[in-house]
C-alpha cells in the first residue's frame, strides 16, 4: 500500500519509475543521521527518454525546461524511496539545487526550476519548502535540458 505521500502524487497522475543507475562512479543518494542527500538526476520520462533536449533559450522553451525539472524532481522522489521504502519519511525537503542547460543569455533559469519546486510543494505541502539554488551551465549529461538534486531530511 502507497503511503500518503504516493497517495497524493497518484492522484496527480505521478507515478514514481525505477531510479536510474548511476552512471559513473557515484552512488544515486546517500544518508547520513537525519539527512539524505539525492545525486542530480537528469530529466529522464519514465521510458528513459529525455523529457526535454538542449539548451533553455535555444530551441527548448521556458515551458518545456518546467516539464523537464518536474521530470527531474520525479526521478528525485524515485531515489527517495529506494532509500527509504516510503516518502511519508521525508520531514522536510531541505534544499533543491537545480541546473539549466542554457543559451548564454537566458535569464529564465528559476522560471524552469519552478517545475521542481511546485512538485515537491504538491507532494509535501509545507515541509515541501526549501531553499534553493539555480545555475545556468554549459551542458548536462546527454543533453539534459535540466539536471536536479536535493537534500532532504529523513525520519
Amino acid at each position: 500500500m502507497a503511503g500518503t505521500v504516493e497517495q497524493k502524487l497518484a492522484a496527480q497522475g505521478i507515478t514514481l519509475p525505477e531510479p536510474a543507475s548511476p552512471v559513473a562512479n557515484y552512488v544515486g543518494f546517500v544518508r547520513t543521521g537525519n539527512l539524505l542527500f539525492v545525486s542530480g538526476q537528469i530529466c529522464f520520462n519514465a521510458e528513459g527518454k529525455l523529457i526535454a533536449k538542449g539548451k533553455c533559450g535555444a530551441g527548448v522553451t521556458v515551458e518545456q525546461g518546467t516539464a523537464a525539472a518536474r521530470g527531474c524532481a520525479i526521478n528525485v522522489l524515485a531515489q527517495i524511496k529506494a532509500a527509504l521504502g516510503d516518502l511519508d519519511k521525508v520531514v522536510r525537503v531541505v534544499r533543491l539545487g537545480g541546473f539549466i542547460n542554457s543559451a548564454p543569455d537566458f535569464l529564465d533559469g528559476p522560471k524552469v526550476m519552478n517545475g521542481a519546486s511546485d512538485l515537491m510543494v504538491l507532494a509535501f505541502g509545507d515541509k515541501g519548502r526549501h531553499a534553493r539554488t539555480t545555475v545556468g551551465v554549459a551542458s548536462l549529461p546527454a543533453d539534459a535540458a535540466v539536471e536536479v538534486e536535493g537534500v532532504f531530511e529523513v525520519a
